[in-house]
């Protein structure tokens, strides 16, 4: 997560929806949409594609003064993908398949517990209603079409300006089976920050979720034991929230004071 990957590299995608992407890294033919040249090094060029949810000025989004970098005069977008359109390419569409009829097979609508499907940059990412998520990943699991075994952690995302859904959390699925990856997106707003556990589906998420809790401040209902396990356990805040404060010591160097990060000069 730049604000897609984020802290703790998550990765929730962040290039345009409905490119048709492949199972096999085609994702939309590798064509940027605003340059077509040297496409594959301008990653997060996606035009007016997506949903805009922030203008980020500056290199690094500073807005007190705070960006020494020398490209304070940048603004761009911060876009995230809108849902993508059938075909989604590759095998991608035998997973939608398969987990939307086994969820009816359950008597739930799959549009009550997927949200949109999103095909970008060669990946596929489900985001699910945080009420169904326990239900999707027992299906995911559990499913012999489907059988993705393994969830190799949770991670999460902060956009502060994504109104009622400010926190985000990223699971990554693997199927051992079939050989496949996908993702699983949840979001959650400051205001209610609280998702249930995998821990019940995937055991392995148990300290996934605590430094999860701990430094975005996602509550995991039911986790058998939900506490920091990074930060002391009376440390106030969450660090990789986008709006915790930058903070930092002045340092000595050389006999010259350097101050904090958040109390120097801008050059810009």
């Amino acid at each position: 997560m730049s604000d897609a990957s984020g802290a703790k590299g998550a990765k929730p995608g962040d290039g345009a929806g409905g490119t048709g992407g492949t199972g096999d890294g085609g994702g939309g033919g590798g064509v940027n949409p605003e340059k077509d040249l040297a496409a594959s090094n301008l990653p997060g060029q996606r035009g007016d594609g997506g949903e805009e949810i922030r203008v980020q000025r500056g290199m690094f989004g500073a807005n007190n003064g705070g960006d020494t970098s020398g490209y304070g005069g940048l603004v761009r977008s911060v876009r995230l993908p809108g849902p993508s359109n059938r075909p989604y390419g590759g095998w991608f569409d035998e997973v939608a398949d398969e987990l939307e009829g086994a969820l009816e097979e359950q008597g739930l609508l799959p549009e009550n517990a997927i949200d949109k499907t999103i095909v970008d940059r060669g990946e596929l990412t489900f985001h699910i209603e945080r009420e169904h998520l326990v239900r999707v990943a027992s299906t995911l699991r559990d499913d012999p079409a489907l059988r993705f075994e393994l969830c190799t952690g949770v991670s999460a995302v902060h956009y502060p300006n994504d109104k009622g859904r400010e926190l985000h959390a990223v699971y990554h699925l693997r199927s051992i089976t079939h050989n496949r990856l996908i993702r699983l997106e949840v979001s959650a707003p400051d205001s209610d920050p609280h998702i249930p556990s995998l821990v019940p589906v995937y055991p392995t998420n148990d300290w996934h979720e605590r430094e999860t809790y701990d430094f975005f401040g996602i509550v995991f209902d039911g986790h058998p034991a939900l506490t920091r396990i990074m930060m002391p356990d009376d440390w106030q805040g969450h660090p990789q929230r986008k709006d915790y404060p930058l903070g930092g010591i002045p340092v000595e160097y050389k006999g010259a004071q350097i101050p904090a990060p958040d109390q120097r000069r801008s050059y810009s």
